[in-house]
């Protein structure tokens, strides 16, 4: 990754104080500090939500009663069979999903009322960092409180809760994180610049389930494990992680100014401004609005991925928890190199382009693997590398197209409507992946839930006439 060479400080600082799309060369420092958020927040991501503590702990049978998990004490209950599917245990992992993907649902609600609103006034008050410090801090902090979350079942819906906050906190900093792209990159460098984010975050991933492989092989050092210790340690490991390596951008990258033109109102007149504004956008930037809702669809998708992924591997195909964080490894290894090559396609062919093709990829692998699952895990291992592959790059690419089909003078608003609208459809996979298990009675259908997602908005996407500038 090349990145641009060292501008005049004058330059620097009087893009940030206008907030204008930037035209000059940024600083390496600022370039790098801004992706390394991405690294930072990773193992929320990657070890608490997808490999890990979600679907390792929290969906499993540590909060099952103990006469029901123990219908699975010599691990032979593999519930993409049918015969298995039925079983007690077997609907009660079923129903710890459910459960969860509803207070995830309950989550995204919040951030449907609020990011919009926080971005708009990020923009007008020049705070765009300081929402990104101020989430990442309740980030870390939800993090350390996961370690009193004990294997019972009276505690599974503590820990559902956490996480659901956690995942609201890290939406908020994202907001304004990434409406301070254009802050750190040029026109001729968005995609890659986006891509290297994304690209950090999948190796910071790839490092983070990596130490916990590390710690499981060598027996987490004698310690009595016991009670999901493992599990509730390693959150702690993913909060220090995420305060530690978040303090290059907290030092390096500069707050932006305030932006004169937009209305400085209280929070309850924002919502009206808000409206006012999404009408507008719908006026005069329809590529814009229509842009926010087929990405919102898609994007639903690429989070179904990854957030079942890990329930599929160990549910459906047997996988043992070391299989599963290896498997989440080479995923992450795979994603990461994916997207920083893609974000130099970007550059060269368009976001689009990007996106299209990384969602056709997306969905005959998933297929792919829903046909042939009866192969078993090898299946499932060549399904993921190569749905990995394209998750990145879609998720990058959306990233660089909005911020270039955005208004100048709206980047906080319409970055907090990107986050919204992708709320908004967030309980889109939740319920597909329940409908289709229950309408089939198996875990495995859930894939096809998902395809649909992808197929939606592929569709819609396509629909999307884009600006000329763009295009262009």
């Amino acid at each position: 990754m090349s990145l641009p060479d060292q501008p005049a400080p004058d330059a620097v600082a009087a893009s940030a104080a206008t907030g204008a799309v930037q035209t000059q060369p940024v600083p390496r420092k600022q370039v790098v500090s801004w992706a390394l958020w991405d690294w930072a927040t990773q193992p929320f991501n990657s070890v608490i939500l997808t490999f890990v503590w979600v679907s390792l702990y929290l969906v499993s049978d540590s909060f099952l009663p103990a006469d029901v998990a123990a219908q699975n004490a010599d691990g032979q209950l593999v519930c993409s069979r049918a015969a298995d599917a039925v079983t007690d245990y077997c609907r009660g992992l079923s129903d710890l999903s459910e459960w969860y993907g509803w207070v995830t649902f309950a989550a995204g609600i919040l951030v449907l009322l609020l990011a919009p609103v926080l971005g708009q006034r990020a923009d007008a008050q020049g705070t765009k960092k300081r929402w990104v410090v101020g989430g990442t801090a309740a980030l870390a902090l939800v993090q350390f409180a996961l370690f009193f979350v004990y294997a019972e079942p009276q505690y599974f819906w503590f820990g559902a809760i956490l996480v659901a906050l956690g995942s609201v906190a890290s939406e908020i900093a994202g907001v304004s994180y990434n409406a301070m792209l254009l802050q750190v990159s040029t026109p001729r460098t968005i995609g890659r610049v986006s891509g290297l984010g994304w690209g950090m975050g999948y190796i910071g991933g790839i490092v983070a389930l990596v130490i916990v492989v590390v710690l499981n092989q060598v027996g987490w050092f004698g310690l009595d494990v016991s009670g999901g210790l493992a599990y509730r340690l390693i959150a702690v490991g993913a909060a220090v992680w995420t305060v530690v390596f978040s303090l290059p951008f907290f030092f390096n990258v500069p707050e932006a100014a305030a932006r004169d033109s937009r209305p400085k109102v209280g929070f309850v007149q924002s919502y009206a401004v808000l409206f006012r504004d999404i009408a507008g956008l719908y006026r005069s930037h329809r590529s814009t609005f229509w842009f926010l809702i087929s990405s919102a669809v898609y994007r639903d998708g690429l989070a179904g991925v990854f957030a079942f992924g890990g329930v599929l591997a160990a549910v459906s195909f047997g996988f043992s928890p070391n299989e599963v964080i290896i498997f989440g490894i080479a995923l992450n290894v795979v994603a990461g190199v994916s997207t920083i090559i893609a974000g130099r396609l970007d550059d060269r062919f368009g976001a689009r382009a990007v996106i299209v093709s990384a969602l056709v990829i997306l969905i005959v692998s998933a297929l792919f693997v829903f046909l042939f699952r009866e192969e078993g895990k090898l299946v499932f291992w060549v399904g993921g590398i190569v749905l990995s592959a394209a998750v990145g790059p879609a998720q990058a690419s959306s990233r660089s197209l909005l911020a270039r089909v955005a208004p100048d003078d709206m980047q906080g608003e319409v970055f907090g409507l990107y986050a919204t609208t992708g709320r908004v459809m967030s309980f889109l996979s939740p319920l597909l992946w329940s409908l289709f298990i229950g309408w089939f009675g198996a875990t495995h259908f859930g894939i096809l839930g998902i395809v649909l997602i992808l197929v939606i908005g592929l569709v819609l996407l396509l629909l999307v006439r884009l600006p000329k500038h763009v295009r262009e």
